[in-house]
């Protein structure tokens, strides 16, 4: 099963307007969307290798532009932006955040984990709708996220760009498995810096 998306993900990354498609992805993953843009980098760069560097731009550009959309949510759509905070499982955080914001506490807090969901597969857009409901400043905002997104899709393109071609033979043996399990355990290491720098 994951090989056959692993396939179809290739052939969507080499069509040509795959790059207007990642941008769309990127914008909304950053403020509603659940697929990650990385799911769209790694086979993009594989299938387009000369392009990994315009490809990890767009990504960041674009995410950080959904960012912003985010924020705009979370700054004057409150219901909206808190039933998505919600769905994710994160009210009672942001509630706790807000109170530690308004006693004067939690501010590098929020610096640093506002960077790690950007980094990491956490849900970025609780943590962008988030930081429009406590009324971060803005400029610091899409300062953090632009170096967040710009390190994490970097890093995913050159890697997809360096051991591409390892990486689909290695798909194409039915090892596929170890992919899914080294994924999960990012997800976990993840989850655990988190919790323990919240």
């Amino acid at each position: 099963m994951l090989i056959m998306l692993y396939q179809k993900s290739l052939q969507l990354a080499a069509h040509k307007s795959s790059k207007m498609f990642l941008a769309i992805v990127s914008f909304m993953e950053s403020s509603f969307f659940p697929i990650p843009p990385d799911v769209m980098i790694i086979p993009m760069v594989i299938a387009k290798k000369n392009d990994y560097l315009k490809i990890f731009l767009i990504a960041t550009f674009f995410s950080t532009l959904g960012g912003a959309l985010g924020y705009f949510i979370g700054s004057y759509f409150l219901d909206v932006g808190m039933s998505m905070i919600e769905f994710y499982g994160y009210e009672d955080k942001v509630l706790k955040l807000k109170d530690n914001l308004t006693r004067g506490t939690g501010l590098y807090i929020w610096l640093a984990t506002l960077f790690l969901a950007g980094f990491t597969p956490l849900p970025f857009k609780v943590f962008t709708i988030t930081s429009g409901m406590i009324g971060f400043n803005l400029f610091i905002f899409l300062f953090i996220c632009l170096i967040s997104r710009g390190l994490r899709f970097f890093i995913v393109s050159y890697l997809s760009f360096k051991f591409g071609d390892t990486f689909n033979k290695f798909m194409q043996t039915g090892a596929a498995k170890w992919f899914a399990i080294l994924g999960i355990l990012i997800v976990v290491m993840a989850g655990g810096i988190y919790f323990v720098t919240k």
